[in-house]
């Protein structure tokens, strides 16, 4: 009996602990979920209502998934909350090493749980082959720099590698980047890099002609003469149509300050020189939420509420000049590297050096907002335009429904760096060609939905004029129709 006993708290046990694991999270669905000092005059009557990623079609937001190739993050303690996040697309270290740990013997069960779980979530896996592998003799290492092959055998390995990597996934995957970073502090040069891309791409377009590459993963957005040489050769080569997208990482303590000619729209200007279809798609940008010694961004005393302020800008600010866009990284990743161990806390699900999923940031619920509104049937206005009688600077992008033309704008006051207060001021603000019913005022952050009193906002012709408070966080103003149903 007693042993009967023991056997059946056991199984209860396990199976308490296996809940516990896999399905006890805590996301919060409550319209309150995000306090913040926000205070305003007018009257909240809703809350934006997140939708999963089952509910949304397609849109042009990723999430990174990164790290999982070199065991700093660990799969199955975050992927259940990629689903209700709502974001379409994850990026993904395919990681050489870990899939061929023995020459010639590949092991794919770790990347086939990751690929078949985001498939099964109508998430679009965007796979990047990467890093070298020490089983060859000048196979390279697997982390960031100093990995790159060096021998004739090596780079054998890794056409076959490649190979096998999209006949295994070519029904699964269909967006691809090549090496991350090569450029950063000098660790391959341009032409190599390029030499590189174009040897990954060929493998992959010959199995699976449909893909979609970017090229590039570039660690900087302003070095216009190592994009200028990359894109050089492969054009004196006849494979620009290899490349579908450059890809480049974009921090800048202010977001705003990336889109400049010196920056991010000098990228697309080279790019141009050379092909008018290839795109620019930003693949790795975030914001800790705490301070940290180390990589992007260090050394600022950031909180949840930058964090958060921070991504949202940076999302909106690409998605409003007609860039893809991601968002790093969905969870705090652990360096664990021996000597040193450093956690990274740009992740919009707090973590720690056992690299559980502890609870969702204030940046989780934020990007949670985005991707619930900004899919792909929201379209940028051709020849939007706005005036306005206040001397703040403002980042200002008008939107309509594809469908409906239901109008939206995005708007935030964008003069300094991310704060952490939350002290509105009052703009007047015109847009041109664009008419409201019956708008609302939506705060990102919070999702809190507000009525606009009717003596703060008015039609006038083909413009709309409004009298709204404005902070340093992304708002919106949307018809109420198209958020409260």
């Amino acid at each position: 009996m007693f042993s009967i006993k023991k056997i059946i708290i056991s199984i209860v046990l396990t199976g308490l602990i296996s809940v516990q694991t896999s399905f006890a999270h805590f996301i919060d669905s409550s319209s309150d979920r995000v306090k913040t000092p926000l205070e305003l005059k007018m009257k909240r009557i809703g809350t934006i209502q997140p939708r999963n990623t089952k509910e949304i079609e397609s849109s042009r937001i990723t999430v990174g998934c990164e790290t999982l190739d070199r065991d700093h993050t660990i799969w199955n303690n975050y992927k259940d909350y990629l689903p209700p996040l709502g974001v379409k697309k994850i990026r993904l270290q395919a990681g050489w090493a870990k899939c061929e740990k023995v020459p010639g013997v590949y092991d794919w069960k770790w990347l086939d749980e990751v690929i078949d779980f985001a498939v099964a979530n109508h998430i679009e896996p965007w796979l990047q082959p990467s890093y070298g592998n020490p089983a060859y003799e000048g196979g390279g290492g697997i982390n960031l720099l100093n990995s790159l092959m060096q021998s004739e055998e090596a780079y054998a390995a890794w056409d076959r590698w490649v190979e096998a990597l999209v006949l295994r996934y070519k029904d699964r995957v269909s967006e691809w980047e090549i090496w991350n970073e090569p450029d950063l502090h000098g660790h391959i040069d341009a032409e190599t890099t390029a030499k590189l891309n174009i040897r990954t791409a060929v493998i992959i377009k010959r199995i699976q002609p449909e893909a979609k590459i970017a090229g590039l993963a570039f660690a900087s957005n302003s070095d216009k003469e190592y994009l200028d040489r990359f894109l050089k050769v492969i054009a004196d080569a006849g494979k620009l149509d290899l490349f579908h997208w450059i890809s480049y990482h974009s921090y800048t303590m202010r977001p705003e300050d990336a889109y400049t000619q010196k920056r991010v729209l000098g990228l697309r200007s080279v790019i141009e020189k050379y092909s008018k279809n290839i795109l620019l798609r930003q693949g790795e940008n975030g914001a800790p939420s705490t301070y940290i010694p180390t990589f992007a961004l260090s050394e600022y005393y950031w909180t949840e509420y930058t964090q958060a302020k921070y991504d949202m800008r940076r999302l909106l600010g690409d998605l409003g000049h007609d860039i893809e866009t991601s968002v790093f990284t969905i969870i705090d990743i652990y360096y664990n590297w021996g000597d040193r161990a450093v956690l990274n806390t740009k992740g919009l699900i707090q973590s720690d050096i056992t690299m559980a999923a502890i609870r969702p940031k204030v940046a989780y619920y934020a990007v949670q907002n985005i991707a619930s509104i900004f899919d792909n049937n929201m379209e940028l206005i051709s020849g939007f335009n706005y005036s306005t009688t206040n001397q703040e600077s403002m980042s200002v992008y008008g939107y309509q429904n594809k469908a409906t033309q239901t109008p939206l704008l995005a708007l935030w006051l964008d003069g300094d760096d991310v704060t952490n207060s939350f002290e509105t001021k009052p703009v007047n603000i015109t847009v041109k060609n664009m008419n409201f019913k019956n708008p609302v005022w939506v705060d990102l952050m919070t999702g809190g939905i507000y009525e606009i009193p009717k003596s703060q906002w008015s039609n006038a012709g083909s413009s709309c004029i409004f009298n709204i408070p404005l902070y340093d966080s992304p708002v919106l103003i949307a018809e109420k129709k198209f958020l409260i149903r």
